[in-house]
């Protein structure tokens, strides 16, 4: 995964989620009318719940330095987003005396066989990446520009669900780093602990009776010493050794 400030770029699910949302956009304006949507409130629905998937996608990815736990939140807003769309796909699906196709069917097999081409550009990202999610999108024009809303809706409920898919495994593999990394607040403690070390060392500070790494000072905060400075190895909590200051 890229890291930088069009990371989110290179993310399948971003691409995918793009694609949902152009073909979400597509369903609303043909089939949504004042007639069955009077008030615009479905139209309103859909299209938010459909641009809120790569619009958190983005930013999550966007703070992926900063914070992780925000990262996983955000890129699970966007999995919830796409919950919700495929749910109004089903209900419009029934709403017209209509059922999800069954996944033994030859158009489920058909709209799942299609794969996602991985993107490749290397600059002039916008433009590139532009290209390559309607490239993508058009890989469905089959069933998204039909005149039967039943299948345009059959096959975005596909993607849809793949999608979300999709989501859950990138939580998972955030979740993964977060355990082995830590989030922002572990990294600004070990720089600042690793900074305390590197001051201590300077100035002579005694080295840890147990493990012989540098030891800083701490100040205890309860118990009968409260108040008072103290040597605490700088591995802590891997390593409890102290030393009373003299």
């Amino acid at each position: 995964m890229k890291i930088n400030n069009f990371g989110y770029y290179w993310l399948d699910t971003w691409v995918l989620a793009n694609v949902v949302q152009l073909a979400t956009q597509d369903f609303c304006m043909r089939y949504l009318n004042c007639n069955n949507d009077p008030c615009g409130r479905q139209y309103d629905q859909m299209t938010q719940a459909a641009r809120s998937a790569p619009a958190n996608i983005a930013e999550g990815n966007s703070r992926h330095s900063t914070s992780k736990e925000t990262e996983m939140r955000l890129t699970d807003v966007a999995r919830a987003s796409m919950a919700e769309l495929a749910n109004d796909y089903i209900n419009w699906l029934m709403h017209h005396e209509s059922i999800p196709w069954s996944n033994k069917s030859t158009e489920y097999r058909e709209v799942c066989n299609i794969t996602l081409d991985h993107p490749s550009y290397k600059d002039d990202v916008q433009h590139l990446s532009s290209i390559h999610i309607l490239n993508q999108k058009h890989k469905f024009d089959k069933w998204l520009k039909s005149d039967n809303s039943i299948v345009s809706a059959n096959c975005i409920l596909i993607l849809c669900n793949r999608l979300i898919m999709m989501l859950r495994k990138q939580i998972e593999n955030q979740l993964s780093t977060f355990k082995e990394e830590g989030g922002f607040t572990e990294a600004l403690t070990t720089e600042r602990l690793s900074a305390k070390a590197e001051k201590s060392i300077k100035e002579g500070a005694p080295l840890c009776p147990r493990c012989g790494k540098p030891m800083i000072k701490r100040m205890a905060r309860k118990g009968i010493n409260s108040g008072k400075e103290f040597w605490s190895c700088s591995d802590y909590p891997n390593c409890n050794g102290t030393r009373k200051i003299t």
